[in-house]
């Protein structure tokens, strides 16, 4: 049978829009519209939600964050598709754009509450690419905290980086972007690390203080939230599009825990409350 590639106007392009809700904290900042993904991050912040739940549901959480910054960063090439059914019909190889299977990622392990999210997003990145160009790397790190328990910087306990970041989208699944404290030190690492193509920061819930400090500090990080709390803001901030009254918005207590939030995430995830 002479081989036959067919070609469908329909598969020559693919356009994806973000469902993100309106704000001005910048072009780089998208805070997800989902209501499949925000009821079940919902159920993952309740207090009677423990393991193993916890972990399911971060799976589901983890899964959907790395289709949505897939389908949205990643790049498209044109390729030749094989199916079964080339074996009958000449026409079951077809040409369309898919996602390039060289792009090359790295995850970053910020042990220990973004641990078992970057082994998630570790684990679909493979599964969807060349296994050869995705690597996870490992930095320990916690919070710093006053006498006062507030946090006041972050402690690193040690790092292990696999390799070179150039041509890289080196991602950093940290469920609670809550000062940013812990990205500042993570990017600092990998700005003295050389430069990635892309760095792109994936959490469950955020602050406008995080916003704040990230956006300021470190423009080439690409944020994608599931939610955005502010629950200590202002009623005049709550009432308006997130970021007009940037200044009165709160999403952290005196111990820098967010509100509503999820409690201590690292915390429940390991069940080590220390």
């Amino acid at each position: 049978m002479n081989q036959k590639v067919l070609k469908d106007a329909q598969y020559s392009q693919h356009s994806y829009t973000l469902s993100e809700i309106s704000h001005l904290y910048g072009k780089q900042v998208h805070i997800l519209s989902d209501p499949y993904l925000f009821t079940t991050l919902s159920k993952l912040c309740r207090a009677d939600c423990k393991q193993p739940l916890i972990n399911q549901l971060l799976d589901i959480l983890y899964r959907e964050l790395v289709r949505v910054v897939v389908n949205q960063e990643f790049p498209l090439i044109t390729k030749q598709l094989e199916t079964r059914m080339a074996m009958s019909h000449s026409e079951g190889n077809f040409e369309a754009r898919v996602v390039d299977p060289l792009t090359k990622v790295v995850c970053v392990n910020l042990a220990r509450a973004g641990t078992v999210p970057s082994q998630i997003c570790f684990d679909a990145f493979n599964y969807l690419l060349n296994p050869d160009g995705i690597r996870q790397d490992h930095i320990s790190i916690n919070r710093k905290v006053d006498t006062n328990e507030k946090v006041i910087g972050t402690s690193l306990g040690g790092l292990k980086i696999g390799g070179d970041i150039k041509d890289h989208y080196v991602i950093i699944p940290d469920p609670m972007g809550a000062t940013g404290s812990t990205i500042k030190s993570a990017m600092d690492i990998y700005r003295a690390h050389g430069k990635a193509h892309k760095y792109i920061a994936m959490h469950l819930i955020i602050t406008p203080e995080y916003l704040a400090h990230v956006t300021q500090n470190y423009p080439e990080v690409i944020i994608f939230a599931l939610r955005l709390d502010r629950g200590l803001s202002s009623e005049k901030a709550l009432n308006s599009i997130p970021g007009t009254f940037w200044k009165e918005e709160r999403g952290l207590n005196d111990k820098q825990y967010i509100v509503p939030g999820a409690g201590g995430l690292g915390e429940v995830i390991n069940n080590s409350y220390v």
